[in-house]
């Protein structure tokens, strides 16, 4: 099928003849009638499968011209970076069309962006927080809302955006059109389609969890942090075909210390992005990296999700993510477009759970590789890897130590009450009543 036969209007097909594309994927051709007709929407397939295009196309097919300042879409992403990127897609095919759209988040001014707002806008782009800012200080109004997208709706929920969410959910008219696309779906997402779609038609072209079938993956089973930088400089070194290379990490801490390792060996080929780097160095570090200035980017998960970076060669896991799903969208930055990726993967003894969680969703085992004879396995352990040592008679110097308060005061010795005072007092009271009564008696 072609996008003519899509009944693309003129604008949207000159636009898309700009960037050559041709021909639709097969998540476009089905969510773009679906779409069309105003049912609610669960699009489920697989990273890099086009679903982005898949709900901007019919959205923009029937968006007309309108003077008014309040938008008439909103499209909520978990990060930054896929703000800018779902900005940069809606430029590419408005080209041709009168559309005001924009991108807001937080880590930037919010004065200007409340201006943008107030200008006019017909397509809102935003993080579920920034959104949430606007609503909450009048900035924004939602009553000409038709359309709410939520992409990557999964990674919102996993960073901790559930308020948000349904702050946003909440907000909004009811009579709206509701479409999500994910590459995954799990039992909280469910429940918040339950909640607050209409009769959603869900549109999967995959098994959920099954991982892009141009990706060739590999593994290695490698002891721990100082082994896994030997290898990952081996592969740098020896294999020329690492041209573009994502490097995932567990945490911020870890990408930093893999790149104090790493980038004296490559210096000047080495980026780093994660969130507690400014927004500014974030974008320089995208900018960069696809520019293809930076060889290797080391990121945490935060990238990983959604982002379309072009001809990423290999993606390599330095640490085997905990959850599956996440394994998934990593290497789905890779192989993209039809294009053949690769992946490789680290894994020590404690990840070895992970991996068989990983190959259980797959339905599919990660091929496993000896390590190259050329890297040293090192026994030196950082100290998030060293055993926590428990002493054996550690409790024998533990003494519990009563705190109080500083009112707290000793009751002096005539004044400390021996067992049943009571009793010795109303026997004493018994006794001095009977010595009065003799007393009076004639």
């Amino acid at each position: 099928m072609t996008f003519e036969e899509l009944n693309i209007s003129k604008p949207l097909l000159k636009a898309l003849n700009d960037i050559h594309f041709e021909t639709p994927t097969p998540i476009q051709v089905k969510a773009f009638p679906v779409i069309m007709s105003g049912k609610d929407v669960v699009a489920i397939a697989q990273t890099g499968t086009g679903k982005t295009f898949a709900y901007l196309l019919p959205i923009l097919r029937q968006l007309t011209f309108s003077d008014q300042k309040q938008p008439r879409v909103i499209i909520v992403l978990p990060t930054r970076e896929l703000v800018a990127q779902v900005v940069g897609e809606i430029a590419k095919l408005t080209k041709y069309m009168n559309v005001r759209y924009a991108g807001i988040y937080g880590g930037t001014n919010i004065n200007k962006q409340k201006q943008i707002i107030y200008d006019g806008l017909d397509i809102l782009v935003t993080t579920p927080g920034r959104f949430n800012d606007m609503v909450i200080s009048r900035s924004i109004q939602l009553y000409s809302v038709k359309k709410l997208v939520i992409d990557e709706v999964d990674e919102m929920l996993a960073l901790g955006f559930r308020p948000q969410l349904m702050a946003v959910m909440e907000a909004l008219p009811v009579k709206r059109q509701n479409i999500l696309c994910s590459a995954t779906l799990d039992e909280d997402v469910e429940k918040l389609i339950l909640t607050h779609f209409a009769e959603p038609q869900y549109i999967e072209l995959i098994t959920r969890g099954t991982p892009i079938e141009k990706i060739v993956q590999k593994g290695y089973y490698v002891p721990n942090f100082y082994t896994k930088v030997n290898l990952l400089e081996h592969l740098l070194t020896a294999n020329d075909k690492l041209k573009k290379v994502l490097v995932f990490t567990k945490s911020k801490k870890l990408a930093d210390s893999l790149f104090e390792e790493i980038e004296p060996a490559f210096k000047g080929q080495i980026g780093i992005i994660h969130s507690n780097k400014t927004q500014s160095n974030r974008f320089k570090a995208l900018e960069q990296f696809e520019a293809g200035v930076h060889r290797v980017l080391i990121a945490t998960d935060i990238i990983a999700r959604g982002l379309d970076i072009a001809e990423v060669t290999h993606v390599i896991n330095f640490d085997t993510p905990q959850e599956p799903n996440d394994y998934i969208h990593r290497i789905g930055r890779t192989g993209r477009a039809d294009k053949i990726g690769a992946s490789i993967t680290f894994i020590n003894d404690l990840e070895k759970e992970s991996q068989a969680k990983i190959e259980a969703l797959m339905n599919k085992k990660i091929p496993m590789v000896k390590l190259p004879k050329e890297v040293e396995v090192v026994n030196k352990l950082t100290p998030d890897e060293k055993p926590v040592k428990k002493d054996k008679n550690l409790h024998k110097f533990n003494k519990v130590v009563e705190v109080r308060g500083a009112a707290f005061h000793e009751k002096s010795e005539k004044n400390k009450q021996a067992p049943n005072i009571g009793k010795r007092r109303q026997e004493s009271q018994r006794r001095r009543k009977i010595k009065i009564m003799k007393r009076r008696r004639p």
